[in-house]
């Protein structure tokens, strides 16, 4: 045997570093293992997108809403215009008719009577 003196280094050994602990999942499980992170993706995007889709739907439904309230204030202020304006056609008649009694008829009536007198 050989002697190893204070001076004389000692031989170091050294060890392979440690391997990742090895997984035993086949390649199948990893395919099986990556589909499924995807559904699960697909299905988040899905989601995100209905709830865009719905709060669209919300904001457009108010949209509607609103507008469905004024035609009916606009159909009721048509409505009421039009009975305004079938008043004041009434009250032209009568007016009309009150300045042919009053001051057409009886100035035809005097004219032909002076016309008629030489």
């Amino acid at each position: 045997m050989s002697e190893t003196g204070p001076d004389t280094p000692e031989p170091v050994v050294k060890f392979e570093p440690k391997a990742r602990q090895r997984t035993y999942d086949t390649p199948l499980d990893e395919v099986g293992q990556a589909i499924v992170a995807k559904i699960q993706r697909v299905a988040e995007l899905a989601n995100e997108n209905c709830d865009r889709a719905m709060r669209l739907a919300h904001k457009l439904s108010m949209e509607l809403r609103a507008a469905e309230d004024r035609i009916n204030q606009l159909e009721s202020e048509v409505q009421l215009f039009r009975e305004r304006a079938a008043r004041a056609e009434s009250w032209l008649q009568t007016i009309q008719k009150e300045i042919e009694e009053k001051l057409i008829t009886p100035r035809l009536a005097s004219g032909t009577e002076q016309r008629s007198l030489p």
